[in-house]
Formats: C-alpha cells, structure tokens, sequence
C-alpha cells in the first residue's frame, strides 16, 4: 500500500508560507541569545571557582580579598551565620575585610551590609559592648552615604542599635559628635540625619541631660533656614515631647509648633498639624482651647486653598481631632467642623462628567486621584464623626454623607466605609452576627414571628455572599464565613434555614475540595440541627448524614461523618449522640480504608466519654468489642498502634454515672441543659396544640418520664460507688446481675434478628487481653453473647423512628429506652436469615 498523498497545507511551498517559516525562525533566535551570552566563559569559570577544601572563615577572606562583587555580597550577607559559627575568628579575620570592601562597595553590598549588621545585633550574637566595639564606627561611617537608600538603611540600622546601647556609649558616641553634624556648616543630609537621631536619643537620657545637650540641638534645626529639615525636625517633636514630659513639652515644644504651623513651607505647616493633632493628649482643657483650637481652625480654612496633599493629611487626621477636641467646640464651631467634614466627603464628585480618561489632561488625573484619598480618608474617619454628632443624631446629620460614601463612583472610598460599617463580604464576616441581630431586631427586642419581616432581602444577599466566596479563591474567607452563618438560628426561622442554608452546607460538606472549609460547614450545619424546631426535618437531616455521609461510597464522605460526629458530641446532649450516631459511628471499624479506621481510633475516647452507666453498658460492650476486634484483625501498622494507644487512653477515662458525681457535676448539668433543650424542640409542635396534663407542659412530662425510664434515680445508697472506671479496672457485679444478663439477651436472641457486622465480634475475645486491653469484670461475664447486644439493642428502638421515613432506610437508633422487639421480617437486613440458623445451631449446643 501506498502512503496517502500529503494534503494541501502540508505541500504550502509558496512564498507567504516561506516567509513565515523564517519569521518564526528569528524569533527563536532571538529568544536564544540571552541565553548564550548568560554562559560563562572557561576563564570567567575558573574566576568563580574556589577550593572546596577551605573552611567557612577562610573562603570568606578569599572571597572577600579577590573575588567578584557578587561573591563579596554573598560573604556579607552570610556574616550573620559566620558570628553565629565562629564569632571570635568572624570578628578578627572576616569584618576587617568587610571594612575594607565597604569603602569601594556599590548599592546592592551596601544594602546587604546595613541589614546583616541588624541581624547580628537582633540575634544578640556578641555581646553589646563587643557588637559596638566592631560595628558601630562602621554603621556611622557610612550614615552620609550619597545614595539617599544607602544612608536610610544604615540609620534605621543605627536607630536600633542606639535602643540596646547604654547610655555612656551613647553619649561618647553618638550625642557628643551629633553636636557638630546638626550645624549649619554641615551637608542637608547631615543635619536630616541628626534629627532623626535626636528623636530616638530623648527616650535614652534623663529630662536634666535632655534640657541641657538635647533641646538647644532640637530648636537650632527647628529654625534651620531648609525647609526639609525643619519638616524632619518638626516630626520628631512628638518623641521628644514624651520623653521630657508634659512641663517641659508645653514650655518648650509647643511654642516651636506654633511657630512652625505658620511657616512658610507647606510640608512644614503639615508636619506641624500632624504632631499637633497626635500631642492632643498631652495637653490640657486651656492649651487645646487657646492654642491648638485656633491653630486648626486656621489651618483648615487654608487647606483648600494649598495643595491636594494638605487635604490628603487633614482628611485623615480630621477623627483623632475631632474626637480629641470633643467637648471643647462651641455650637457654632462644631456645626463649622462637621461641614467641613461633609464638603471633604464630595470632594471632587461636583467635576466628574463622564469624559474618557484618554481625554483628560494628566494633571487633572493626578488631581482626581489625591481627591478620591480625601474621599476614603474620610470614609475611614466615619465612625468617629458619628461619635463627634451622637448617634442619636445620625439620620439627621450624617445619613446623607454615608450614602453618598457608600454610593461613591470609586471602590476604595466604597471599600472602605464598608470596612468601617462591616457591610462587605471580608469586612463583614469578623461581626456577622452583631449586625444581624440589630438588623433583624431594628435595635429591640421582637418575637421569633416577626424576624427579619422587615428585611426580606437579607436571606438571598446571604446567599449570594456565600456563592461569591465559594467561587473566589479566598478560602479563609468562605471559611470564616460559614462559621459565622451559625448565627442564624437566632435570626432567622428554622424553616428559612432548613429550606435555604440546609441543603447548601450538605452540598459544601460534600463537594468542597479544602478541608477546613468542609469542616466548618459540618459545624455549622450541625448548629442548625440544634435549633432545628420540626422533628420530621431533624430526623431527615439525621438520616441523610449517616446514608450519605457514614454509608457513603467515597471515603473521604466517611471521614467527614467522623468530624461531624465529633461536633455533635461537642453540641448536642450524649443522649442524642448515643441515640443516632453511636452505632454508625462504630459501624467505621470495618471500614476499608485504613485512614477511616485510624481516624475513628482517635475519636473512640470522645465516643467512650458519651456514655452513662448503667444505662448504657450495651453500648459500652459494643465500644468494648469494636476494640477487640481492631487489636485482633487489623493488619495495618500505623492503625494497629494508634488502636493501642487509643487502648490505654479509654483504660485510664473515668465514665459518668447516673448517680451524683461530684467532678462531672458540671459537665452533666450542662448536658442535661441540653438534653431538655433538645427535648423542648421535639415537642415545640405538641406545646402550640396546648396539650397539657397536671397543668404542666407536655414536654416536661416527657422529659420526666424519659429519664425515669432511661436512668436510675439520682439520689443513691452512699454503698453505691460515685463513679465506674473505665475498662481497665473491675465493676462490682454479683453472679445474680450476670445470670440475670444472660437471661435478658437469651430471651432477646429468640426475638431478634442479629446484625451482621458484629457476628464475628466475640471470635477475638479470646485474643485481647494479650494487647493490653482489659475489659471490666462485667463485660467479661459477657463476652461469650456481647455479639448479640448490637442488633437486639439497635431493633428495641426501631420504634422510635417517625413515620415519616421509609422502612428501607430506617434511621438508626442506639437509644436506651425500652420497647417491643422488632419482627426480623420487616428489619430489611440481607443477612438475617443466615444469622437465624447460626444462632439457633449454638442455641442447640450449649
């Protein structure tokens, strides 16, 4: 056969096609070149090569002494892990040559030094005296750098280490040379340099030292003839003030402060303001009222006639002032200062008309941006403004400005007055539940009829906030979220949750792929079962956790049911764990998948913790046996010995009894709190038809009758023991309570069907002891017809399970109560009938 004949485009020969075979060719060369000339040459190789024989120390000088730039670099920026290697030999043969190299040294290794020399200081890998022996004249050499990057970071290098030094270091050091840096001989840097370090010295020295040697310095380069350094000057005033009080600050800084406010540079006139308005608190009732209230009064009368970057810094003070001369305005003067705040919230909104930005001149762009920072400064400032108008007077003062915030054209500023109020989705979650409940309530208290009847759009915006969370990659967000949506039962109906949040969390538990977004949806999930207030859909929210979840094919669905479990112990009453979940939860143990039984091990003591004696020795022997036959079959290494650990924890747990015990006390009125909550919910329907008995509510007959049935009478014989232990040690059990054992589960195994994953139990019992695990002397005695318990036990409470659902699928039920056994015809058990003839085999074998 011959080859088919080559199609059309592969025989394009012509001349367009040529050309672009060539154009692509040049574009791979081109991407090819700086590779080839990023190679190295062999000389340029054996430039870089060092003797691997050399220590740490010696390649360090090597490199240092005739090495390349970028290997100098690479020595500095090691010198941390050299001091913390070898100090001594680092100090005298390394840092000398880093001296030398610095003196030459370009940008990137002067950078490298500053921080290096930082990170030994704050690793405290010398002691201080040896640190500013070595490094200090170094950091002060290189201060006046002539790049402005350099000299900033070798001075925020020096303004730490000035905070460890002590004072006669300082001062020989440092003060006594500052005297002549901060003359007007000296260079701008210079003089900004030393005002830097003047801030920093006054928190070091005594208010004697400081009046004498510090503030002659600080008033010479507040009158400094450059503008940049009276600014600088000017912004260290506020250190210094709380370093020598309020005596000297209001003798000596705040004259200064009046005069720079009126200076005639406007960084200068802002750094003024700006220290000012942060020195409010220093200063008492006259010095605000004379001095500093007419100082704002006239700056903010000027500012809109200086610069946009004057606005910018009043805009974002205005709150602190505000707040700070609250009390001290006259009528007149707070009207003045709030309509001044509403004219910085529009700033700039009056000259927008819908032009391309293509079309607008760059200046006025510049322009629009510095008024869009005054809009979201004043945003942010917007919970202080309405502390400065009462919030009683909200609506009529300052409604118009928040809407006209929260409607801005621009994001940032709509940001961040919902920052500020909560109202989007990062901003809101921390306090959801707060504003719900005064959203929903109108600030008062209404009746569970009437919730949220005023706000029905609330319900579908908590919706849509869930979805956009779920679609963004904020994770931690939909987390925090969905944690917080456990508010709801205390907002909205059960029946809102059920229909519109239920169904959500069972979709998220099962399809979300980030666990701890999974698992906060099982909370909360679990939450609104809590207060769920109709029977028919807590128990349909039960089944479809244990057939969905416990029974599900995926075994990450299994594990989830573990963690559900787990918050359900957490929220609800051990009655109603024992009741539900105690059986699908164990059920786990024959579990396929290793990780499923080995996170069960870790919940079996919580499990274990459920249980009360006497009423729940059957689960107890189920809890038993599930032990057993982990420590007998199972082939896993890592699941066998968490299972032994898990084995002497539950031997050392001390189980609650019915009766009164002093260290549980607590924990079981707590439990009971919850128990007849739960108890109250079940019933709600019956309370509303107002059937009563004794002129007492039906469900506290109920609840009353339930734990005389369920448990023995809290008030004991004193021979009775307050608390049973764990498996570990022995019950006090006659031969009549054994006997008598046996005759009950005699009498059940003729009635019952037996379940099939526990008919294989008691073939281990043998076994366990030689694992450490030794059960009470009661479940000892039985141990040769404990298999029977699950099923007997599991089919005395089928009874329970409402109408509602399905015979199939009917919901499991580990409840202590007593009721008629079960006909094994209509448990729908597939091994019921072959687990009839082996019973009845051993019955005949005695």
């Amino acid at each position: 056969m011959h080859p088919p004949p080559p199609t059309a485009a592969a025989m394009d020969f012509s001349q367009n096609s040529l050309f672009g075979y060539m154009e692509d060719l040049q574009e791979l060369t081109i991407i090819e070149r700086p590779v080839r000339r990023s190679l190295k040459t062999p000389e340029e190789i054996e430039r870089l090569t060092v003797d691997e024989d050399l220590s740490d120390i010696e390649r360090a000088v090597y490199l240092l002494s005739a090495g390349q730039d970028i290997q100098g670099t690479s020595v500095i920026a090691n010198l941390p892990f050299l001091m913390r290697q070898n100090p001594a030999e680092t100090l005298r043969r390394v840092l000398p040559k880093v001296r030398e190299v610095l003196h030459v040294a370009g940008v990137e290794m002067q950078l490298t030094a500053a921080v290096s020399f930082l990170t030994i200081l704050q690793e405290e890998s010398v002691s201080i005296h040896a640190y500013a022996h070595s490094f200090l004249q170094v950091i002060l050499l290189h201060l006046e750098h002539r790049d402005a990057g350099v000299s900033n970071a070798w001075l925020e290098t020096l303004l730490s280490v000035i905070e460890a030094l002590p004072k006669e270091t300082l001062r020989h050091e440092i003060l006594n040379p500052l005297v002549s840096k901060a003359q007007l001989s000296q260079t701008v840097q210079s003089r900004l340099v030393s005002c830097r370090i003047l801030g920093k010295l006054t928190n070091k020295f005594d208010a004697h030292t400081i009046k004498r040697e510090i503030l002659p310095l600080v008033k010479s380069l507040c009158q400094d003839v450059e503008y940049e350094v009276r600014s600088c000057m000017c912004r260290q005033l506020e250190n210094i003030a709380q370093g020598i009080g309020t005596e000297l600050t209001k003798s000596v800084v705040l004259p200064e402060l009046i005069e720079l406010s009126r200076d005639e540079g406007s960084s200068v006139r802002l750094a003024a303001f700006e220290t000012l308005v942060n020195l409010l608190d220093i200063f008492d009732t006259d010095d605000r009222s004379q001095t500093v209230l007419p100082l704002v009064k006239s700056f903010c009368e000027k500012s809109f006639k200086a610069d946009e970057s004057i606005l910018i810094s009043l805009s974002f003070h205005l709150g602190k002032l505000c707040h700070g001369l609250y009390g001290i305005f006259t009528p007149d003067q707070h009207l003045r200062f709030l309509e001044f705040y509403k004219k910085l919230c529009t700033l700039g909104l009056q000259q927008e008309n819908g032009h391309n930005e293509n079309q607008i001149p760059p200046q006025v762009l510049e322009q629009e941006k510095k008024y869009i920072s005054v809009r979201k400064n004043c945003a942010y400032n917007f919970p202080a403004m309405i502390i400065f108008v009462d919030p009683k007077n909200f609506h009529m003062e300052l409604y118009s400005t928040f809407f006209c915030l929260c409607h801005d054209p621009e994001v940032p500023v709509r940001y961040t007055i919902a920052i500020c109020f909560y109202e989007v989705l990062d901003a809101l979650i921390d306090h959801l539940p707060e504003i719900l409940e005064l959203m929903s309530t109108g600030g008062e208290s209404s009746s569970q009829e009437n919730k949220l009847s005023a706000l029905p759009d609330l319900i579908p915006a908590l919706t849509a906030a869930e979805q956009r969370a779920a679609a963004s990659l904020k994770w931690r967000t939909h987390e925090k979220l969905l944690q917080k949506f456990a508010c709801l039962p205390q907002i909205i109906s059960s029946d809102q949750i059920y229909y519109r949040f239920l169904q959500r969390m069972f979709t998220i538990m099962m399809t979300n792929n980030v666990l701890p977004v999974q698992k906060a949806a099982s909370r909360t999930l679990c939450i609104f079962l809590r207060y769920n207030r109709k029977q028919e859909q807590r128990h349909e929210v039960i089944q479809k956790l244990i057939e969905q979840l416990g029974q599900g094919k995926s075994y990450w669905n299994r594990l989830r049911f573990l963690d559900t479990c787990e918050f359900i112990i957490e929220i609800f009453s051990k009655s109603f764990f024992c009741k539900y979940f105690f059986l699908p939860a164990i059920e786990l143990t024959h579990d396929p998948v290793a990780n499923v039984r080995m996170k069960l091990c870790y919940l079996l003591p919580k499990v274990k913790s459920t249980l009360t004696i006497p009423a729940d020795k059957h689960l107890l022997q189920q809890l038993e046996m599930c032990v057993r036959k982990l420590l007998c079959q199972e082939k896993d290494k890592d699941v066998l010995a968490i299972v032994k650990r898990t084995v002497l924890e539950l031997d050392r747990m001390e189980m609650s009894m019915d009766a009164f015990q002093k260290k549980f006390y607590e924990k079981d009125l707590l439990d009971q709190e919850k128990e007849r909550e739960e108890l109250l919910l079940e019933m709600e329907q019956l309370e509303k038809e107002k059937q009563q008995n004794d002129g007492r509510p039906l469900s506290d007959k109920i609840f009353e009758k339930k734990r005389r049935d369920s448990k023995t009478p809290t008030l004991l014989p004193k021979s009775t023991p307050v608390s049973v232990p764990g498996p570990s040690s022995a019950t006090p059990s006659t031969s009549k309570e054994i006997k008598k054992s046996k005759l009950i589960r005699s009498q059940s195994f003729n009635n019952q069907a037996f379940h099939a994953k526990y008919g294989n139990l008691d073939k281990c019992s043998g076994k366990s002891s030689t694992s450490g695990y030794t059960p009470s002397a009661s479940s000892l005695a039985k141990t040769s017809m404990i298999s029977l318990t699950d099923e007997s036990f599991r089919n005395r409470n089928a009874s329970s399970v409402p109408t509602s659902f399905s015979p199939n699928t009917p919901l499991p039920s580990t409840s202590c109560g007593t009721s008629n056994p079960v006909d094994p015809k209509s448990s729908g058990s597939k091994d019921t009938q072959p687990r009839k003839t082996t019973l009845k085999s051993r019955k005949s074998n005695p």
